[in-house]
């Protein structure tokens, strides 16, 4: 299997959810959206509860909006691009690429994944 292959295989699936995104609001009932599986067991918001909104906003151009569905979200995406640049580029290349995480960096991830699932609930966001 050729190493561009996973990353290659990853973006199309990325443009056909973002295209399809795109044309179907998660503000409208019964579209085929993926639903949360943390809100529906617990009621709870997830660290990603609000993402879908999140992406359409972004898509239609309201970064307003977009930071206000879920603001660490949104700041992360420029974070998780590097790495799936790092690895498509290598891709393509024909190198492979494997993302390496400290301990610390693994710790600061569920770190803030866990106090922003804390704040939302409590804030109600």
């Amino acid at each position: 299997m050729s190493a561009a292959l996973p990353p290659v295989a990853a973006a199309l699936a990325a443009l056909a959810g973002l295209c399809y995104l795109y044309g179907h609001s998660p503000y409208e009932p019964a579209q085929l959206l993926p639903r949360c599986p943390f809100h529906w067991a617990t009621g709870l918001n997830c660290p990603a509860c609000g993402g879908t909104r999140m992406t359409y906003a972004l898509l239609h151009g309201d970064a307003r909006t977009a930071l206000r569905m879920n603001p660490v979200l949104c700041a992360a995406l420029p974070m998780a691009a590097y790495p799936y640049g790092r690895w498509a580029l290598a891709g393509l290349r024909g190198q492979r690429y494997r993302l390496r995480l400290g301990r610390g960096a693994i710790g600061l991830i569920l770190g803030t994944a866990l106090a922003w699932t804390v704040v939302r609930n409590v804030l109600g966001r």
